[in-house]
């Protein structure tokens, strides 16, 4: 059919791609109920208002901008987008999650601090800062080796498989660490004893959860299709001209083809030479006969 992007169950995708953005946007929009209607609001003048700010910016940075970052190379209306575009595009949307991530630790540690509250000492916050910490270096190794053009080919294609690994790993970690801080939050705010008995807040909370946990699912599902994936630069011809150089190789078969034909020129040049030298000499020698 005209106009639709040659990939298997397109449809089946688009469902699922509508339905994470959906979810994904409503969990957004339940952090904000979370802390306007149930807490103190946002603010930043070391009180609960400002601790308010790290649950908001880690669903929205942290998990939301996250996993659309994981699957923006399958969305297939941008494979006939340069590679490097959408290599800025991944890169872009993850630094916004890793500002947002920084400033949501930023606001903890200062309510902690201006309350005297011990700091480090729950799993959630190992966990947590631990997948702060390994997401800072995926992103500058993904800067360095795959956005930026110095490092060789063989190790771009031996590190990719790490690099997608170790993204998802980090995405499932945070994940984890965001169900394990809102319970932990629910817990010191309602204590024990009004949380079991299932208030208000204690089942609004415990809805953002499981639409976390349905975003997340969302995201691996799609981006663990392997028929889903953005088809090799070599192999997407669809987008360009007949008899065209495929999109991201146009640079190599350019110096590969600038090259061979600086041979080709060298050769024709010395094989040009050698006859006209024979017609002389062969000129040379009639002459002298």
């Amino acid at each position: 059919m005209s106009g639709v992007p040659n990939m298997e169950d397109y449809g089946l995708f688009l469902a699922l791609l509508g339905s994470a953005l959906l979810v994904g946007f409503v969990s957004v929009v339940f952090s904000l109920v979370w802390v306007f209607n149930y807490r103190e609001g946002l603010g930043w003048d070391g009180g609960s208002a400002e601790f308010n700010w790290h649950p908001v910016l880690i669903v929205t940075g942290f998990v939301f901008i996250q996993g659309i970052a994981i699957i923006v190379y399958r969305l297939p209306w941008t494979w006939k987008c340069s590679k490097l575009l959408m290599k800025f595009i991944h890169a872009g949307l993850n630094t916004i999650a890793m500002i947002l991530a920084i400033v949501s630790m930023v606001a903890v540690f200062d309510y902690h601090n201006a309350r005297s509250i011990p700091n480090m000492y729950s799993l959630h916050s190992w966990i947590g800062l631990t997948a702060v910490i390994f997401y800072s270096l995926q992103l500058f190794l993904g800067f360095a080796i795959f956005l930026l053009p110095f490092a060789p080919v063989s190790l771009r294609a031996a590190l990719m498989p790490i690099h997608v690994y170790s993204g998802l790993l980090i995405f499932v970690t945070v994940i984890a660490a965001a169900l394990m801080g809102i319970t932990e939050k629910l817990l010191f705010a309602l204590n024990s004893t009004v949380y079991s008995t299932s208030p208000p807040e204690g089942i609004f909370v415990n809805c953002l959860g499981l639409l976390i946990v349905i975003f997340g699912a969302l995201i691996l599902w799609m981006a663990s299709r392997p028929h889903w994936k953005r088809p090799p630069e070599e192999n997407a011809k669809v987008q360009q001209p007949k008899g065209g150089a495929p999109e991201g190789m146009e640079a190599e078969s350019t110096m590969t083809d600038g090259s061979n034909a600086d041979k080709s020129d060298v050769g024709f040049n010395s094989e040009a030479a050698r006859k006209r030298n024979f017609k002389l000499d062969e000129a040379g020698q009639r002459s002298t006969m």
